[in-house]
Formats: structure tokens, C-alpha cells, sequence
């Protein structure tokens, strides 16, 4: 499918097939589902969620700990630009695919925290949520708030579908001294209370913990005391303050049972990364460092790489003294917003888990108000970012089955300037891939062409990104290769495919989901913009072709062919599976179709057209592609056989040049 690359990597070829179709071999069917034994210090994950019923994050963590399955989290900050938090965005997509048990935000005691803007930690721990499928936590403080206004952020982020919160006291703005805000909280245990008492156990509310004890308590045993109360006052687990040796967390867990603390206790650690940031941190946070780590730092100061490749030595050195302890569930990294070496350290110490198994074909969101959805147009593979905001205030999503295609109601998609849906490349770098100067249609063709043969360009650039796909081909698409550079050559411009599949393993590395046990299908689809002549010879040559579904539209609507039942949706992927019924994750929906048709055509000029310059020959050409080309999906219904789409492919080629080919000798007769 030419989709998203958060299923790429994975670590065996498909059979392949010259006629495009997946090919299960013998040896494919007898390939294990199981997950075998797990070593209980590894963050491997527990089976996707199949059933599809949310579980809360206590939930999830206590399952963990009764399992000896040890996990990680970590925590980001809101960035202070737009193109900073698109990078974040990115960052947080890859990140997923180590299956943190969940991320959290932090909340900024100044500025724009509970706003819409890209910026905000709202925005920042919504987006993580909905749009990159992570559990997140969401930072909320006492600082500078009233009770009013700490409810309101509250109940937006419920409204938003978090359902975590790590309940602060705050740090003061620097150089003040903490004071309580009029009409607002004391400390955290007033915040805890107050969430509990307005929002019953909606949220699952962490505190923190301090191992050296708060910088502003008066003894560390008043603080541990302290630490009960938050507990008591209906905290459902701790993350620590941060520490660089293991005994230091050992001891606090040890002094926290004494007194009666049972929850989880999760250690905070942060990776030295460079030595600014350790000094600034140290000075917030009052942490005791070794005399030995600080002279070492110190020595090394001026050269970051170096103060870095040493934290993360450390680092594993110490995460693997405390998984060698049953009193730590998991760890918890502050990565600062720096990727690499959380990554390096997670590797390292066997937690970092990319695991290839998935419930369905497309990436199950974190929000539990979509958890029981399993029913997708097809349509919007590429794109999963803007189907989930089109359909954000669903009262309910499809769950076993479509239904009637005609009662959802899509939202409007006009914002195509959201953060979450700008390219990762800039614009530069999207010019050297789609072209700086477009003199023909052939131009546009070649740049489809590359993309899907992964083939560079004339100026030796590798097209790794079109309109309709942010991302580089699913493995899958690796069977169709062939025929897609072929077809796109000629103008045939596809946007999503996928292989037919009969019978294949649902543990199979490129096209497996759902239940071990089970049996995956699909029928050979094919989605492109071509042109009208193209489109003639499409309508003259389909009827050839019985088993194949249609449907045709230009961008205006005017034009619309089908031969596809008007609200009758069809699946084209679906899973058998013991002691279940059949799942059909996928389908094709002629209204769906017609909804999609608007935002496919408008991607033309949204995201291509508007790099060239207002009456440039370039944009002239993107928007004559645009007005006048026409949208089309086939689906081939025998998934038993070879598909048939690349024949009638290959038959409209030849129909449309034996028009040519006709018209022109009537013009000859003429004369």
C-alpha cells in the first residue's frame, strides 16, 4: 500500500509475484505467532489490544508489574516555534514505534500553555495523542492559575481525550518566591483533590517524588510525608525527580513503603547531554551529583558530543543496575526533546521495542472514544492525520462495519496549514524533489514515477515524498513496484494500492495484523489521477472486465461513473481469525469517495501548486492537472486469482492510442 513508513523496517521480503499479487509460500504459513518466552527485564510489548477495549493507564501499568514486563515512558516540552513543533511531531511518530508505554508534556508556568496554539502544551499533548497514537500524560501546575481556570484547562483536555495528568505544585517564574495565586492552589495535594472531586477517576493522576527530597521542603522526611498525602489525596502513581545513582531511587522506594506509600513509583532519569543544561537543571532542581560525574562533565565541557556519548554510558550503567531490581516497574526518561539519546540508551538496555505485530492494518489511535473503531475507508491511508480530524466529533466510530455510507458526516478540511499536516521536508527540499521548474505533464509524471520506483530524479534527488503521502511506500507496495513506475510513467498517477492477498498468515512481517491464528485477504485496489482522454478509454475497455468495481469523478463532481451500489460499501481487507467473526478493516465507500475527491484534488495546489510562484508555467500546470484530471479507484474483486488491474491498465493504453490512431486517419480522410 503506498502508505505510511511507521511499518516500514520490517525484517523479511515479501513473496513476490510478476503479476502483483502476495503469494503465501508453504514455509509462510507455518511461520509462528506466538510470541515466545520474553526475558521479564525487557520492554517487549504484551499483544496489541485485538479486542479493542480501552485500559487506563494504571491499568496498563499494573498489568506490567504483575507480568515482570518492564516499560519505559518519557516526557517532552512544548517547543517556541510552528516549525519546531512540526519537528516534534516527527519526533514523537518515531519515538512510537520503540512502544513507549507513554509520553507526557510539560506545562510552561507562563505563556500560552492552554491555548490552540501549535505551541501550547495542550496542542502539543492532544496532537501526541490523536495524531501520533500515544498515551500522554499532560503536565498541570498551580502556578499563576485560579481554580476557574485550572478547571477549564481540565475539562479541555478532557474534551481532547486525555485522560492522564501529573499534578504539580509548579516552579515559580525565576527569581520570585513561590506564593499561592488568588483563587487558586497551594500545592499539589489541593490540585489532586480538586480533580478528583470535580472529575471523579476520569484521569489517572501522577504526582511526583523526590528522591533528595523537594528543594524547598524542610526535611526529606517531611517531604516523604508529604508524598503520602498526594497519594492519599488520590494519586495513582509517582515519577521521580531525577538521580544519578541507582541507591539513590532503591532507598526512596524503600523509605516510601515504610511509610505506607503502595503505589508504583516510576524513576525519573535524565541522560547528561550537555554541560549548560546539566547546570541549569541542577540549579531547579537541587539534585546531588557525584563529585566524579560533575569533574568528568567538567572536563569534557566543550565538546558536546563527547559529554554526551559519556550520559549515555552512564546512564545504561545505572538503568541496568535498577532493572536488576524488582522495586522498579519501568523507567521514565526526560529526553529534553533530543531523540537520539533516549533512543541509544532504550536500545542499550533492551527496552527499546520495535515491535511488528499490529491489531489492524492502519495505526489504532490512543484516544479510548476511538478505541472500539475498526472499520476505515480505504481512501485515507496515506493520510490517517486528516481522517482522524475530519472525523473528531463523531459521537460514535464504525465498529464491525461500515453501515450506511451515506449518515457520517465528515468534517470540513480547509485547515491544510495545521502543523500536524505540514510536510517534514521543507519547501526547498520538496522543489529539488517535485521540480523547480515544471515544463510539461511529463515532468509531473516523472516525479510520481520516481517516488514509487524509489528511483532519484533528473537532478539526481530521491523523491521521498509526494502530496498525498508524507512518507516513504509500505513494504507491501514492494510487489507492485514494477508496474507503478510503468503505469506512472504514462501518466496513470497513483495515490494508494495495495496487492491482492489469499490467505496470508496474520503474523506474516508485511501484511499480517490482527489475532495470531489467523488468515489475512484483500482485493487489489488501485487509486490515480489521470487524464480525460485516458478516462475514455477507461469507460470503453471496463466492461471486459466484470470483476472490477469503479469509480470515476472529475474535480468538479459533474462527472461521476460508477458501477459500485450507491451506499454500499466494499471490503477490501479483511481477517479470519479463531473464535471470531471476520474483520474488514478496509473498505471502499462511494460517498466516502466523493468526500476524499475534495481534499485529493485540492492537495494539488495546497501543497504543490503554491511552491511556484502566482502566474509561474508551473503552477499554471499544477492547477490545469488539477482542474481537468480525474479521480478513479478500481477494485478487483477475484482476490483468488491474478489481479486483473495491470491487463486493464494496459487495455486502456491501447484503446486510447487506437482512438489516436483512428481520429487521426479520420482527419486525413477529411482532407
Amino acid at each position: 500500500m503506498v502508505g505510511n513508513q511507521a511499518e516500514s523496517g520490517r525484517p523479511f521480503p515479501p513473496k513476490l509475484s510478476t503479476s502483483g499479487q502476495f503469494r503465501p509460500s508453504f514455509s509462510d504459513r507455518s511461520l509462528s505467532c506466538s510470541s515466545g518466552e520474553r526475558s521479564p527485564s525487557l520492554s517487549i510489548p504484551d499483544s496489541p489490544d485485538f479486542n479493542h477495549e480501552y485500559q487506563s493507564l494504571i491499568e496498563r501499568i499494573q498489568r506490567r508489574m504483575d507480568a515482570k514486563d518492564r516499560f519505559f515512558s518519557l516526557e517532552f516540552f512544548p517547543p517556541k516555534t510552528k516549525h519546531a513543533a512540526i519537528n516534534l511531531l516527527a519526533r514523537l511518530e518515531r519515538i512510537s514505534h520503540g512502544n513507549p508505554l507513554f509520553c507526557d508534556v510539560t506545562w510552561k508556568n507562563v505563556g500560552d500553555s492552554g491555548s490552540d496554539a501549535e505551541t501550547s502544551s495542550m496542542t502539543i499533548a492532544g496532537t501526541a495523542l490523536n495524531y501520533c497514537g500515544l498515551e500522554t500524560m499532560l503536565h498541570m501546575t498551580c502556578c499563576n492559575l485560579t481554580k476557574d481556570q485550572v478547571g477549564a484547562h481540565l475539562r479541555k483536555a478532557r474534551d481532547l481525550g486525555l485522560r492522564n495528568i501529573l499534578a504539580l505544585r509548579g516552579d515559580p517564574i525565576p527569581g520570585r518566591e513561590w506564593t499561592p495565586t488568588k483563587d487558586g492552589f497551594s500545592n499539589a495535594i489541593d490540585l489532586v483533590l480538586y480533580i478528583r472531586k470535580t472529575f471523579g477517576d476520569y484521569f489517572v493522576i501522577a504526582v511526583a517524588g523526590y528522591p533528595h527530597g523537594h528543594p524547598d521542603c524542610t526535611s526529606y522526611e517531611d517531604d516523604l510525608r508529604y508524598t503520602k498525602d498526594k497519594v492519599d489525596a488520590g494519586a495513582d502513581f509517582i515519577i521521580t525527580q531525577l538521580f544519578f545513582k541507582a541507591e539513590t531511587f532503591q532507598k526512596y522506594v524503600d523509605d516510601c513503603r515504610r511509610i505506607g506509600i503502595k503505589v508504583p513509583i516510576i524513576p525519573g532519569i535524565m541522560p547528561i547531554q550537555n554541560y549548560e543544561s546539566l547546570k541549569h537543571i541542577l540549579k531547579l532542581a537541587k539534585v546531588d551529583i557525584p563529585d566524579s560525574v560533575l569533574k568528568c562533565v567538567k572536563t569534557l565541557k566543550d565538546d558536546d558530543e563527547a559529554i554526551r556519548n559519556y550520559g549515555i554510558s552512564l546512564t545504561v550503567d545505572m538503568i541496568k543496575e535498577l532493572l536488576a531490581d524488582d522495586r522498579v516497574p519501568g523507567i521514565h526518561i526526560y529526553t529534553l526533546n533530543r531523540e537520539f539519546a533516549a533512543v541509544a540508551i532504550l536500545r542499550e538496555v533492551g527496552l527499546w521495542s520495535e515491535d511488528l505485530r499490529r491489531s489492524l492494518p492502519w495505526k489504532v489511535a490512543a484516544n479510548a472514544r476511538r478505541c472500539s473503531e475498526d472499520v476505515r475507508p480505504i481512501f485515507w491511508s496515506s493520510r490517517p492525520k486528516s481522517y482522524i480530524y475530519r472525523t473528531q466529533n463523531w459521537d460514535e466510530f464504525p465498529n464491525g462495519r461500515w453501515g450506511r455510507s451515506d449518515s457520517p458526516a465528515f468534517g470540513d478540511l480547509k485547515d491544510y496549514y495545521l502543523f500536524f499536516m505540514q510536510s517534514k521536508s521543507s519547501e526547498m527540499e520538496l522543489l529539488q524533489m517535485w521540480g523547480e521548474d515544471l515544463s510539461s505533464e511529463q515532468d509531473v509524471f516523472d516525479v510520481f514515477s520516481c517516488y514509487v520506483s524509489t528511483e532519484c530524479n533528473k537532478n539526481n534527488i530521491k523523491v521521498t515524498r509526494i502530496p498525498w503521502n508524507d512518507d516513504e511506500l509500505f513494504p507491501e507496495t514492494e510487489v507492485l513496484k514494477q508496474n507503478l513506475a510503468n503505469v506512472n510513467k504514462r501518466g496513470v498517477l497513483t495515490i494508494n494500492s495495495q496487492p491482492c492477498v489469499n490467505g496470508a498468515p496474520s503474523c506474516d512481517p508485511i501484511v499480517g495484523w490482527g489475532h495470531p491464528g489467523g488468515y489475512i485477504y484483500q482485493k487489489a485496489y488501485l487509486e490515480f489521477f489521470t487524464c480525460k482522454s485516458n478516462v475514455i478509454a477507461l469507460m470503453e475497455v471496463l466492461p471486459r472486465f466484470p470483476s472490477v468495481n469503479y469509480h470515476i469523478i472529475n474535480n468538479k463532481g459533474d462527472e461521476d461513473y460508477t458501477n459500485c451500489h450507491k451506499h454500499r460499501p466494499i471490503a477490501v481487507t479483511w481477517g479470519v481469525f479463531p473464535g471470531r467473526e471476520i474483520i474488514q478493516p478496509t473498505v471502499v465507500d462511494p460517498d466516502s469517495f466523493k468526500v476524499w475527491k475534495e481534499e485529493a484534488f485540492a492537495l494539488w495546489e495546497q501543497q504543490w501548486g503554491r511552491l511556484y510562484s502566482e502566474n509561474s508555467q508551473s503552477r499554471k500546470l499544477i492547477a490545469h492537472i488539477s482542474d481537468h484530471y480525474y479521480l478513479v479507484n478500481l477494485v478487483d474483486n477475484d482476490f483468488v486469482q491474478n489481479s486483473c488491474l495491470w491487463d486493464l491498465i494496459e487495455a486502456m493504453f491501447e484503446e486510447k492510442e487506437a482512438m489516436e490512431g483512428q481520429s487521426v486517419c479520420e482527419a486525413t480522410n477529411e482532407e
